[in-house]
């Protein structure tokens, strides 16, 4: 198999033809209607992206290039980006391909290094992450190829250039600020012999004597790569970009929306209520005490947190892949256990309650638990490591969008009063 950049350059003339052919032969053929609710509930459901990279079946969960999740779990985070951006899985040549071109790019100027320790205690890691990515801007490929004159048909490749430089970075960056930051320490260096997600648990510097840290690390940067393209993340990240702003805008961007608590907060919120419950039974408690403890929150107007998603009706099979590497790793954890009961017990009662579209746990249910399991327990961080991933997801779609040639995102918007005039009609 080719390289990543050879294989996209193959494939992307096709992808333009099928483009090109669906608007011009079915111009005006309706897609997707929405309702009043739906425009005043944040589009939900509302069909109106192009995403080729990730699917979420409500009953099945994610499908990555038309492979369940579930399937791809022993792969590399290296192998999933080049999945994402092309729609195969590289071969070994291909894959080390890849990983020596982003060893060869891992290095983060000093100046970086500077800003950081430079900005006052108590930064959010997240607003140094972000802002260490904008920092790198000033080496943006595309940005000084546009100003040369850029033709339009390659500006994926400008693309793909910056997206290689900022993914090569991550592990270096997002360890770095865990070290130097949250927990005033030295930074551990690269080892180059590692792949992007073992490097990045190794300049964690966490305890690790089996390797299984590693590979929760591997696992954790796979399951959360990409999720379709209307999460805020990855749909601020794409709209900035069609406005041509570099990929170092436009991941920056992305990372200011994963940080809200409406999104990248998902996780935290759901290891302090498996704290909670700790704490309030001092260990593991009886199945009928967890059951009454779900209905007094439910009671008190709460939601548990975890449970429900979006899109999906049925159990996350990135719960349930997280869950297997729990049961082979750390069994008898008393966090993990009351994860395990929480699924016992958390469904029947919300089904029961009623009022819950979805009763099953998604991702965010288990994954702060195992990062929680090694010793990452500073909560600040946990968006660092989903954002983390999430680049890879991001990094795709920008330049599967400049491939196909979409143009700049710029919906019409409309007043109030005009969906008050048009009801009354």
């Amino acid at each position: 198999m080719a390289t990543l950049q050879e294989t996209l350059a193959r494939k992307i003339p096709a992808w333009r033809e099928e483009v090109r052919d669906l608007v011009q032969n079915h111009p005006d053929r309706v897609v997707s209607e929405i309702t009043v609710k739906q425009i005043f509930g944040g589009l939900r459901g509302v069909k109106a992206l192009i995403c080729d990279t990730s699917f979420v079946d409500p009953e099945k969960g994610l499908f990555i290039r038309g492979i369940p999740i579930i399937e791809l779990t022993h792969r590399l985070p290296e192998e999933i980006f080049f999945l994402l951006c092309t729609g195969e899985l590289p071969d070994e040549k291909a894959r080390i391909n890849l990983q020596e071109d982003l060893k060869a790019r891992s290095e983060v100027p000093q100046y970086v290094w500077d800003m950081i320790k430079a900005l006052p205690p108590g930064t959010h890691p997240m607003i140094l992450f972000s802002t260490a990515i904008m920092a790198l801007q000033r080496y943006s490929v595309f940005s000084r190829r546009y100003n040369e004159g850029l033709p339009k048909s390659d500006y994926w490749e400008a693309v793909l250039e910056d997206a290689l430089q900022i993914i090569a970075k991550i592990p270096t960056l997002a360890a770095g600020i865990y070290r130097m930051r949250v927990l005033q320490k030295k930074r551990i260096l690269s080892d180059p012999s590692l792949d992007w997600g073992g490097d990045f648990a190794h300049m964690l510097g966490l305890e690790d004597g089996q390797g299984e840290f590693a590979n929760l690390i591997r696992l954790y940067l796979v399951l959360h790569s990409d999720h379709e393209g209307g999460n805020v993340s990855v749909n601020v990240c794409r709209i900035v970009n069609s406005a041509l702003s570099d990929p170092y805008y436009s991941i920056a961007a992305g990372l200011n929306g994963l940080a809200g608590p409406l999104h990248g907060l998902a996780n935290q919120e759901s290891l302090k209520f498996i704290l909670r419950i700790k704490d309030a039974f001092n260990g593991v408690p009886r199945t009928e005490q967890l059951r009454e403890f779900v209905w007094e929150t439910l009671r008190g107007g709460q939601v548990i947190p975890g449970y429900g998603h979006a899109v999906l009706r049925a159990t996350d099979p990135r719960f349930k892949a997280f869950l297997e590497f729990g049961k082979r790793v750390c069994p008898d954890d008393p966090i993990f256990r009351i994860v395990e009961k929480l699924y016992e017990v958390v469904p029947p009662v919300l089904q029961e309650h009623g009022k819950a579209k979805n009763p099953w746990p998604n991702v965010d249910a288990i994954s702060g638990s195992l990062l929680y399991h090694f010793g990452l327990r500073q909560f600040e961080f946990y968006t660092v490591m989903f954002a983390a991933a999430r680049i890879l997801g991001m990094s795709a779609q920008m330049i599967v969008d400049r491939a196909i040639l979409l143009p700049i995102v710029r919906p019409k918007s409309v007043p109030v009063n005009w969906v008050k005039q048009l009801i009354s009609t």
